[in-house]
């Protein structure tokens, strides 16, 4: 939902899942256009009574070229906010060196009575992973998802591309498929049917 009200200042709320596709978006950051590729990548959950990740190869594929990163957790879901330092110890492993640009994102902060995460932690687990931290409501504030995305698009441009150009060299890895933006229409124009549907048989 954030990637969505993103890229498309729209929100819905239940569409098709995503299945880990990369889309583009360009941006004018101080004065100068970049182009910022989102990948949103599939499911990551922790092993049974572990604090280990299990996560599929393309996660791994992503991390491994990613520039920087989003952690999106619940405010709603402490399992959500568990995840967190599992995935960063996981990152950790992939890019031992680099120094890569982190945000932790808290969703649905329009919902306070559910809360189980408290800002506190959220703004603590951000301090003790060298990330910075903000709270937003894909659903009630587009504004807000905006800021904190330009925030990191910020962060990549100080700290430059390509961060990890020598690993990367160094592997063979085939670079993910070109940005879709086609898909993504394609996705929230069946949503937004599957909805009106859903509204009619109401």
């Amino acid at each position: 939902a954030l990637v969505v009200r993103f890229l498309t200042k729209r929100f819905i709320g239940d569409y098709e899942a995503n299945a880990g596709a990369l889309y583009s978006r360009k941006f004018t950051i101080d004065g100068e256009q970049i182009s910022l590729q989102v990948q949103d990548t599939p499911f990551v959950s922790l092993e049974d009574d572990t604090d280990s990740i299990c996560c599929q190869e393309q996660i791994n594929r992503s991390i491994y070229w990613a520039d920087g990163f989003v952690f999106v957790y619940s405010i709603t879901d402490y399992q959500s906010f568990r995840l967190l330092r599992p995935l960063h110890q996981h990152i950790r492993r992939i890019h031992p060196n680099a120094n890569i640009p982190l945000l932790l994102m808290a969703n649905k902060g329009d919902l306070l009575r559910a809360r189980q995460v408290s800002s506190k932690e959220g703004l603590q687990a951000a301090t003790e992973l060298g990330g910075t931290y903000c709270e937003v409501s894909a659903r009630e504030n587009c504004e807000g998802v905006r800021e904190a995305f330009q925030q990191l698009c910020q962060e990549l441009s100080r700290s430059g591309s390509s961060c990890n150009g020598e690993k990367r060299r160094g592997l063979h890895l085939v670079r993910p498929k070109s940005p879709n933006m086609q898909d993504l229409k394609r996705r929230l124009k069946q949503a937004l049917t599957s909805k009106g549907k859903s509204a009619t048989a109401l």
